[in-house]
């Protein structure tokens, strides 16, 4: 929204729920700076025939009359689509005038109680590694001075013994979280995990997902048409922003997590069989269903095994060995050659 709007916009507000009667058209006009400023001071009186000084006067004032009243239209419904209620009176003359009681305008108090606001100080320490941190501050800040109670003193000490925080390292965390809630299309370089170099790449965002320590962005791919999932951790350079509309719809938030699960392999239909090197993988180690030590400086894992392993597995190199399935161990010996080939 423009500036000069937003101030028009609000200064009409002001103006509504100031008063303490109904006001006219006119008298908006002549007591809100933007409306003079376009229209000029005192011309209301010059609306309408038999109140001009003469034929004139009124065919001058018509235009004006119209312009004004096709805005201040338009600002009372942007208004009342913003959540103000203003009202609509007709008074002894017949004129028909306005205003936005505050006790129709006022929002409840707040009432919490102290688990929920253990759970919003949670909530904000979340956020300590991230530009949010300052603003998560004000809004506690603003609910406790609103009435909040402060959390139990159990609660604080959960709060404080747990610390939780999002690892928020990637450049690009930021300019994709802003690009996802303004649903602006971005533009950033991505390397792949079976590829040495990166590939441009236009995207819808959609959703941030932290899994696993590592953060996904989940969006439209435009050059391929469908869904994908980035991970930032290959993102290269810096994240640009484009102008334009989405042109794919959103899906719903649930949605989206399922595809980040089923793309990091969350979501495991059947196991795998791994030789991992001693002292090696301890990612793949703590989600290993067994572990036996071979006794030749390698250990057997058995994993659970979805979409996305194969790319997992890449990264860790000569220290993973595929046993079975065959399907996994061929992906996995395909990546690794196209990297190779690469070079």
């Amino acid at each position: 929204m423009a500036i000069a709007k937003a101030e028009r916009l609000m200064n009409l507000a002001l103006c509504l729920l100031g008063t303490r009667r109904p006001l006219s058209k006119r008298e908006l006009r002549d007591s809100i700076e933007a409306y003079v400023e376009a229209f000029g001071p005192g011309r209301a009186a010059a609306f309408g025939p038999g109140r001009a000084g003469g034929a004139g006067s009124e065919g001058a004032a018509q235009p004006n009359e119209d312009a004004f009243n096709r805005m201040f239209e338009r600002d009372k419904d942007d208004l009342r689509e913003l959540g103000l209620v203003i009202e609509t009176v007709e008074n002894l003359d017949g004129d028909i005038g306005y205003l936005a009681r505050r006790d129709s305008n006022r929002l409840p108090p707040v009432q919490l109680d102290a688990e929920e606001a253990a759970a919003l100080g949670l909530a904000a320490k979340v956020w300590q590694q991230a530009r949010l941190a300052g603003a998560a501050s004000g809004a506690l800040q603003k609910l406790r001075a609103a009435g909040m109670p402060e959390a139990d003193e159990p609660y604080e000490d959960r709060a404080g013994a747990l610390e939780p925080r999002i690892p928020v390292r990637e450049a690009a965390f930021e300019p994709l979280m802003l690009a996802c809630r303004d649903r602006r299309p971005v533009v950033f370089d991505y390397r792949k995990a079976n590829s040495a170099r990166a590939e441009t790449r236009q995207v819808e965002p959609w959703t941030l997902e932290c899994w696993r320590g590592h953060w996904y962005l989940a969006g439209w791919d435009r050059d391929r048409g469908a869904g994908r999932v980035f991970r930032l951790s290959r993102i290269t350079g810096k994240v640009r922003s484009r102008a334009g509309r989405f042109t794919a719809p959103v899906p719903d938030v649930s949605t989206v997590r399922e595809t980040v699960e089923r793309w990091a392999g969350e979501s495991a239909t059947r196991t795998a069989r791994i030789r991992l090197r001693g002292g090696c993988g301890y990612p793949l180690r703590a989600r290993a269903l067994s572990v036996r030590d071979r006794g030749d400086g390698w250990d057997e894992l058995e994993i659970p095994y979805g979409h996305g392993l194969d790319a997992w597995l890449v990264e860790f190199g000569p220290d993973v060995v595929v046993e079975e399935p065959a399907d996994l161990r061929a992906e996995v010996v395909a990546r690794l050659r196209a990297v190779a080939e690469s070079r």
